[in-house]
């Protein structure tokens, strides 16, 4: 929900199924409530929300995957390609479950669960 429904038709545009949450969930949904359905659907959660990751590393979860994006300009038009080119990199990554931060200066990905055992 703290991102704009345009990036609905960038990611479509940019070869990736997306569907905002006000299109399929409650707007008052709580995080948990929104990473169970992407769970149960096999959905990456895209968001600017840091409490999507803090819940991942919180409860040890392997999924659903959720790419944070990190920028004080969040319009597609600032970040379209640096995002459809990140999700190209991480998308093997965020198949099997992964953390993956976004800027428009880098990405980073984490295996999930955070908390692995060495």
């Amino acid at each position: 929900m703290n991102l704009s429904p345009r990036w609905v038709d960038v990611l479509v545009r940019g070869g990736f199924d997306a569907v905002h949450w006000s299109a399929v969930g409650n707007p008052r949904a709580t995080d948990r409530e929104i990473m169970a359905h992407a769970t149960q659907l096999g959905f990456v959660v895209l968001t600017h929300d840091l409490d999507f990751g803090s819940i991942l590393a919180a409860a040890n979860l392997a999924a659903p995957s959720v790419v944070q994006i990190r920028a004080d300009d969040l319009s597609p038009e600032s970040l379209a390609i640096a995002l459809l080119s990140a999700l190209q990199q991480m998308r093997s990554e965020l198949l099997a479950g992964a953390l993956g931060t976004v800027d428009v200066a880098r990405t980073r990905v984490r295996v999930l669960p955070l908390n692995r055992p060495d």
